[in-house]
């Protein structure tokens, strides 16, 4: 779950302020309806020796939690007792038909107001069984660099845990040290990603403490938070640890080692190996037939600097993120409304262009003008159409990586590289046997990503 913050009374999200885990278990004989109430409230949070007025949820950070079974229907009163506006994002969550509980405001919904309060109704469907946590598309600035969460094993026991990325746009390095571990060892997440690991423990006692790291990885300009976050794995003391030489408040701690925050080959290395299971009760159901074809260029540009103002652009113009060089303007009307009512005239527009207006080089020399359009523009899709989207980063501000999250959908990554992306070349190495299934991937710096989803969920 990501809360979203607003600025009252103008329209851009300012800050990630605090999560819940959602555990999805299978679903049983028959499914209930689940009542929740939260309460966005300031509550002092205190990490590291340091404490912060942060927006919580029921006063807790990370947030309460939320236990449903496939099937079951979620209602979740949410009232705003702080100052700005606010939404709630289900991360991992695919809403079927149920759009306007996505919480993503502006979007398929008004955001809620200081004092106001609004029901997200939605049923548990086609979600795999793990805790899903959410992340925010705003950089998360609050309580980085705590070190307190503490995990604790036993021996000879498997355990699966969902480790997930918070930030926005960096993606984060994980690593865990000394433990016989599938999948864990070292990873990276995308912004928002989630990732489902099995984690194997030493069959005696190591009388040890063991730290689990990440910190982000950064290709692009500007200045960020490079903190490593930690928390500490502990074994639960055995007969034979309470009679060892080696007290459990003694226990050394192992530290694991990060990939270096730019290391792109690192990142490159770890997704390819990612792939689905393809088995016949988990199948990869890639569209094997493209009904529309779509290629985005994503990256950095620029907008002139608001009057009496100071930008950190160039020449003192505003950075501006854009795709196919339009950037998004939010409208003062959610989207889903305005279509649903059919008063989308003067809302949005469904004329967002399919492929960049003006090809360029665009990993290369970059061009002089970085100036971006700006518009609310759609893609208009017919239900149960086979999609196929190439994202591709630019060079224009320097070239970096950068997240897609699609609500409503999951899709598959059939393909990923370096340089310009060449349909005569590179479309014949898409993997459509295996591909890996995700709802957040990152497009790589300097490079492109390819992914194919069925749009067959109205609304979004």
């Amino acid at each position: 779950m990501g809360v979203f913050l607003l600025p009252s009374p103008a329209f851009l999200a300012a800050f990630f302020i605090s999560f819940v885990t959602l555990s999805v278990h299978p679903e049983p004989a028959l499914a209930i309806t689940r009542h929740y109430k939260f309460d966005v409230v300031l509550q002092n949070v205190t990490r590291l020796c340091k404490t912060r007025s942060t927006v919580t949820v029921n006063g807790k950070f990370p947030g309460p939690r939320i236990v449903a079974r496939e099937g079951d229907r979620l209602l979740i009163k949410v009232v705003n007792h702080v100052q700005n506006n606010i939404s709630i994002h289900w991360h991992g969550i695919r809403q079927l038909r149920s759009g306007w509980a996505d919480g993503t405001a502006y979007i398929t919904q008004c955001p809620i107001q200081t004092g106001q309060s609004y029901v997200y109704n939605y049923t548990i469907v086609g979600t795999k069984r793990h805790s899903l946590v959410a992340c925010s598309h705003i950089m998360v600035k609050i309580n980085s660099g705590s070190s307190d969460h503490l995990w604790r094993v036993v021996q000879c026991r498997s355990r699966a845990c969902r480790p997930s990325t918070n930030a926005t746009d960096r993606a984060s390095s994980f690593s865990l040290v000394d433990l016989v571990c599938m999948v864990v060892g070292r990873y990276v997440h995308a912004e928002g990603q989630t990732t489902n690991v099995l984690l194997k423990t030493k069959p005696r006692h190591p009388n040890a403490k063991f730290f689990m790291s990440a910190r982000p990885y950064v290709t692009g300009q500007g200045t960020f938070d490079d903190s490593t976050v930690a928390g500490i794995l502990e074994y639960k003391e055995s007969p034979e640890t309470i009679q060892s030489s080696h007290p459990p408040k003694k226990l050394p701690i192992y530290k694991p080692s990060l990939p270096p925050i730019n290391d792109t080959s690192f990142v490159t290395n770890f997704t390819s190996k990612l792939r689905s299971l393809a088995s016949a009760e988990f199948p990869a159901n890639v569209p094997l037939k493209v009904e529309s074809q779509f290629f985005f260029t994503v990256g950095l540009g620029t907008n002139p600097c608001s009057k009496n103002k100071t930008c950190q652009g160039p020449n003192g113009t505003k950075f501006a993120a854009s795709v196919n060089n339009v950037s998004f303007v939010m409208p003062t009307k959610d989207l889903l409304e305005a279509h649903y009512f059919g008063q989308s005239t003067g809302v949005y527009s469904p004329d967002f262009p399919t492929s960049p207006l003006i090809p360029f080089n665009y990993t290369g020399t970059p061009p002089n003008n970085t100036m971006v359009s700006n518009g609310t523009k759609l893609v208009v899709l017919p239900f149960n159409t086979s999609v196929e989207l190439i994202m591709q980063d630019t060079s224009i501000l320097g070239a970096e990586s950068h997240p897609l999250h699609l609500h409503g959908f999951n899709f598959f990554v059939v393909g990923q590289g370096f340089g310009n992306f060449d349909p005569k070349k590179d479309t014949g190495n898409f993997n459509l046997v295996d591909p890996v299934e995700r709802n957040t991937v990152g497009v790589p710096s300097g490079g492109w990503v390819a992914v194919r989803f069925l749009a067959d969920n109205p609304g979004w």
